[in-house]
């Protein structure tokens, strides 16, 4: 535990419980005080479950101790939530599977972007026209930011509730995010799924390719964000 002097020298910090079998950080966060050592209190004292929680009783189970790092300290609160979600979406791009239940701070807005998003983001120009059968397939759950084009091509790809007719008229999938075209797609052919509760042939997912140039470029880095209405809950769309 701190004493009252750090405390008093650390104001709002930023920190990370460290899996001791590993050195891996498995939680970032931010606070005061004593806050860094309330995570083990809370796991010791309370029957909740999370993957935080679960992770500190395993590691004081097996007689090993949560290591704490303090990675910023001497901050205002506003810059400790910047600094918390930096480091939740950098942690979890490395693919440390952080316990975190919630990004950080403005993460939506301001986190973690590759260069090609960050001028997506900012210069993209709204989408008019569709000049070919098309179906704009939104990704937000599936896909993260600063991941590569296979990542997102495995995430427009499948599952969807697609009728025969879109399947045999549609030939390119327009890949959504946050209201940006981010890939196009061209269709070759269509598969059936099997939902795991379901034994019918319910959904369906393409095979395809990257669409070529003269059909991308019109679409790509495009914003739909003008087109979409507030609750809309269909992952798919086929016109503005």
């Amino acid at each position: 535990m701190f004493d009252n002097n750090s405390i008093e020298q650390l104001g709002y910090y930023v920190y990370a419980l460290i899996h001791p079998q590993n050195n891996t950080p498995f939680y970032i966060g931010k606070g005061i005080g004593n806050r860094v050592f309330n995570h083990k209190k809370s796991a010791l004292k309370s029957d909740d479950t999370s993957l935080k929680l679960d992770t500190i009783r395993s590691i004081v189970n097996n007689g090993l101790e949560v290591q704490h790092l303090i990675l910023r300290h001497g901050l205002t609160e506003k810059e400790a939530f910047e600094v918390e979600a930096a480091l939740i979406d950098f942690g979890n791009y490395l693919g440390h599977d952080l316990s975190n239940l919630v990004d950080g701070h403005h993460a939506a807005d301001r986190g973690l972007m590759t260069s090609d998003e960050v001028i997506r983001r900012y210069n993209a120009e709204p989408l008019k026209v569709l000049e070919h059968p098309v179906m704009i397939i939104n990704i937000n759950k599936k896909y993260s930011r600063g991941q590569s084009t296979d990542a997102i091509y495995e995430a427009t790809k499948q599952a969807w509730v697609v009728g025969e007719k879109r399947r045999h008229t549609s030939k390119y999938a327009l890949a959504e995010y946050t209201g940006i075209i981010i890939e196009v797609f061209e269709i070759q052919e269509w598969y059936s799924i099997f939902t795991e509760n379901n034994k019918t042939k319910n959904r369906w997912g393409f095979n395809g390719v990257m669409a070529p140039d003269e059909v991308r470029n019109i679409y790509i880095n495009k914003s739909i964000a003008h087109t979409k209405k507030q609750g809309a809950a269909n992952p798919i769309k086929y016109t503005l």
